[in-house]
């Protein structure tokens, strides 16, 4: 489960942890300074080393991992340069802390594995990292599936707190009964388990973190002091003149289940119910909608407003439904919308441009940019793009100037593909043809087509 740091401090933890691992490779570690601040209102007290030492040993904790110049350059990066931050943490704590509490003890874990969640994403349940990692517990698709969340177009369980919160305790415990250390499982939660093999293996086979950090990936190495020092930090607030003017708490709620589609925007004005609650309450559900699909789903809602629910239930549910006309206009517009369309893969050809692969696929460059991960406009020939193909976004007067829409399947039950046809060309030009019919049909593997081929349409 590869993670780069979270959130908006992301960029400066990292180079923050460049700067700590170069410098405390040098000959004196004790070399690491911290700009000092001029006196403010906001005053971050200044504390020795071994005055933190002393705070940090006092600390209960099942988790031993050792005070050093790393950790201390940690702790002052939260305490010091990062104030605001450890403040937004503190804020939102009430909210998420208790919640990890509940399900760390139901699995057995150490308490303090509460605070990793700040360090994976800033307790935002909704944060996405760069490498797609998403959720709390930022967990990359192939683990939480793993884990038995659900992942789809509409709901995403890895933004779900309570969801994502036990699959994450019972991967955590699984990685502790591989390592037998709780430093080495840290590691291999952030790295993943293969890279800490390898660590282990070429520092000859250590078992002790601070022994194999040096063969660990870069991020790796800062990420257990990082979780110690946020410890400490959270710990120590008020020693370190670390307060907050507002709390943040968790909105008690009610669980309505329903066993059809619901829109949530139609749900709440109906309901009387804030959205921007709803949709606090259930950050999983992505789009703005539960599917029809999602049997049994189990709805948040605002405690306060559970009677007028009950009340108007029947009604409130058949104009949440018949939202489903807005929402489905609303979500083939959304930018880089894969509704209601179909995943194809093109391989650019010499002479191709962004612009006129999208003008071919009736997709928005925009899109197609999204989709693909494309910040600029440079592409490469071979280079194989996602396009979502589906209901044009604009009017469609055909899209090539050859091509007649929707005609019958022909007798012959065949299509001669033609020079530039797509897969998703031929769907179109025929009634009731999908790509992933002519793919199965003619037990096609790619989408890759050559000129003269007959294909089986029917």
């Amino acid at each position: 489960m590869i993670r780069a740091l979270r959130l908006n401090m992301k960029t400066g933890l990292f180079l923050f942890a460049i700067l700590l691992v170069f410098q405390t490779n040098a000959q004196n570690p004790s070399d690491i300074t911290l700009e000092k601040k001029k006196p403010t209102y906001d005053y971050a007290p200044d504390f020795s080393y071994k005055e933190l030492e002393r705070r940090y040993n006092k600390l209960d904790k099942q988790i031993d991992i050792a005070f050093n110049e790393r950790v201390k350059a940690f702790i002052n990066y939260f305490t010091v340069r990062e104030r605001n931050y450890t403040r937004e943490m503190i804020r939102r704590q009430e909210v998420y802390l208790p919640l990890f509490e509940k399900y760390l003890k139901k699995y057995g874990l150490p308490t303090e594995l509460k605070y990793l969640p700040i360090i994976e994403a800033g307790l935002n349940p909704k944060a996405v990292s760069g490498p797609r990692a998403v959720g709390l517990w930022q967990f990359m698709s192939p683990t939480a599936r793993e884990q038995g969340l659900k992942i789809d177009w509409y709901i995403d369980e890895r933004m779900d707190p309570e969801k994502s919160t036990e699959a994450a305790c019972k991967y955590i415990k699984w990685l502790y009964g591989v390592f037998k250390d709780w430093k080495m499982t840290l590691a291999a939660y952030n790295s993943g388990i293969g890279n800490v093999k390898r660590a282990m293996r070429r520092s000859g086979n250590k078992k002790d973190f601070w022994d194999v950090y040096r063969y660990l990936p870069r991020e790796t190495r800062s990420y257990v002091p990082q979780f110690a020092a946020i410890m400490y930090a959270m710990e120590y607030a008020d020693e370190h003149n670390l307060f907050v003017e507002e709390q943040e708490y968790p909105i008690p709620y009610d669980i309505v289940k329903t066993n059809q589609f619901v829109y949530l925007k139609a749900f709440a004005e109906e309901s009387g119910m804030s959205l921007e609650d709803l949709k606090k309450l259930n950050p999983g559900i992505k789009k703005g909608a539960i599917p029809a699909s999602a049997k049994n789903f189990e709805l948040r809602v605002p405690k306060a407003t559970i009677e007028q629910f009950n009340e108007r239930s029947t009604q409130i549910l058949a104009k949440a439904e018949a939202g489903k006309t807005e929402f489905e206009k609303m979500a083939k517009n959304m930018p880089g919308s894969t509704f209601g369309r179909e995943k194809v893969t093109y391989r650019v050809r010499r002479g191709d441009v962004l612009g006129t692969i999208a003008q071919k696929h009736k997709v928005r460059l925009t899109d197609l940019k999204s989709w693909n991960n494309i910040k600029g406009s440079m592409i490469r020939v071979g280079q194989r793009l996602t396009i979502w193909s589906g209901p044009n976004f604009y009017e469609d007067s055909g899209n090539r100037g050859r091509v007649v829409l929707n005609q019958p399947i022909p007798n012959s039950k065949t299509h001669i593909v033609q020079s530039g046809d797509t897969l998703w060309d031929i769907s179109r030009m025929y009634n009731g043809l999908t790509i992933q019919k002519i793919k199965q049909l003619n037990n096609l593997k790619s989408d890759r087509l050559k000129p003269g081929t007959s294909l089986k349409i029917g």
